[in-house]
């Protein structure tokens, strides 16, 4: 999968993209990342990304041609048919992992990254595919955002996690939150493992695991219960739970 990241700071990336699992995704030819300064691509010497808002007001404002220029020539060159052009804005869609499962799918992104007050709004009308914000709160520019969308999305990438089973029971991957995890020793300064995990019974483990599961959502997010389907055991368990809430 290749990404291709427009941005007015370049050097942010070197060290995310160069380390962990996104340095293993490219060392296994599962993944390509591309940084490019959009400023390159400005139609006058003194590389001019931005100007001042028609009707006035703060703040400068990205211009339409460098990004326009940017994003077709990347088109241009793409070994896919519609690469997804991505851009981090504060009134974009919220990310989840739907959206980063979506986006796993596809062969090519180009994500763009902002700064300044914001951009000329042809940009969003004409070249962009899908306008993204990671969560309801604003950052200097696009970057962090850019890098939370590309680690999302590649840890989902067949082979680059090793266990292919390592994502699917991660935190909002199921629509519930995580189970808890525990390690050695079995005894930690009188905290004791739960004797399920240590039993070898891997039916009761699994089933400790999802009820475990349901008891974090429900207690941490119940939110996302709202659009969760519920078996009938897990009806039972969050029954359970409703009562046992005034000790929590």
């Amino acid at each position: 999968m290749k990404f291709d990241v427009l941005t007015l700071f370049p050097d942010m990336f070197t060290g995310v993209f160069g380390h962990s699992i996104l340095k293993r995704a490219v060392d296994m030819n599962a993944a390509s990342f591309q940084v490019i300064n959009f400023r390159e691509y400005a139609d006058n010497k003194h590389g001019t990304v931005d100007d001042y808002p028609y009707g006035g007001g703060a703040g400068m404002v990205l211009k339409p041609q460098p990004l326009f220029d940017a994003v077709e020539d990347l088109k241009a060159k793409s070994q896919s048919e519609d690469p997804r052009v991505v851009l981090l804005c504060p009134q974009g869609a919220r990310y989840d992992q739907k959206k980063a499962e979506e986006f796993a799918t596809c062969d090519h992104l180009i994500v763009v990254c902002g700064h300044y007050e914001g951009y000329d709004e042809r940009i969003r009308e004409t070249i962009v595919t899908d306008e993204i914000s990671i969560g309801d709160f604003v950052l200097t520019g696009g970057e962090i955002g850019a890098m939370v969308i590309v680690d999302s999305v590649v840890r989902l990438l067949p082979g680059v996690l090793g266990n292919e089973q390592s994502h699917m029971k991660d935190s909002f991957s199921t629509g519930l939150l995580e189970h808890p995890h525990y390690t050695r020793p079995a005894d930690f300064r009188g905290m004791k493992v739960p004797e399920v995990l240590l039993s070898g019974n891997h039916s009761l483990i699994e089933e400790w695991r999802e009820k475990e599961s349901l008891r974090r959502t429900f207690l941490r997010r119940p939110d996302l219960l709202n659009h969760y389907e519920l078996n009938n055991k897990q009806k039972k368990w969050l029954e359970e739970f409703k009562s046992e809430k005034k000790y929590y």
